[in-house]
């Protein structure tokens, strides 16, 4: 199997994808951190010094999905038309587990975007209460579901 990051004689290249179809690409990528229970209930009843960490981590994964292509170094800088990020408390843990969308119509998946997003939105929480927990655990950020391209869909 060829590497599509690597050229003929082996040096990393940005793929080029000039000549694919534009479709309709979404992918949903998720992760979980677990923490203590004092620092879950500061943050769910938004007691933290910091401020509103869910709000703020919301935000953070946003950013990370339109940052994607400046952190991750073959990744396209993309044309997003559309990002999303779901919380859900997950009380018997005690954590949260973030959901992230990206969707856009080009040439190119958003797989990466969705990842960097769910990774940066936890990331987040952990910089917002290590205070109060430091040893909170960063899990199973992983792609959920992929649709377009030429590859096809994926589901967990």
């Amino acid at each position: 199997m060829k590497l599509t990051h690597l050229d003929d004689n082996q040096r990393p290249k940005m793929v080029d994808v000039s000549e694919k179809n534009e479709t309709t690409r979404v992918a949903v990528a998720s992760g979980t951190i677990q923490m203590s229970q004092d620092a879950y209930d500061a943050i769910v009843t938004e007691k933290t010094k910091k401020g509103p960490v869910l709000q703020t981590a919301v935000i953070a994964a946003i950013m990370g999905v339109k940052k994607t292509s400046e952190l991750i170094p073959m990744c396209h800088p993309l044309n997003l038309s559309g990002i999303n990020c779901d919380v859900e408390e997950l009380p018997e843990l005690p954590g949260f587990k973030l959901i992230v969308t990206a969707k856009l119509k080009g040439q190119t998946g958003v797989e990466m975007e969705a990842l960097t997003g769910t990774s940066i939105g936890l990331l987040t929480i952990y910089d917002m209460v290590k205070a109060i927990d430091k040893g909170m655990i960063i899990r199973n950020v992983q792609l959920e579901t992929k649709s377009g391209g030429k590859s096809g869909d994926y589901k967990r």
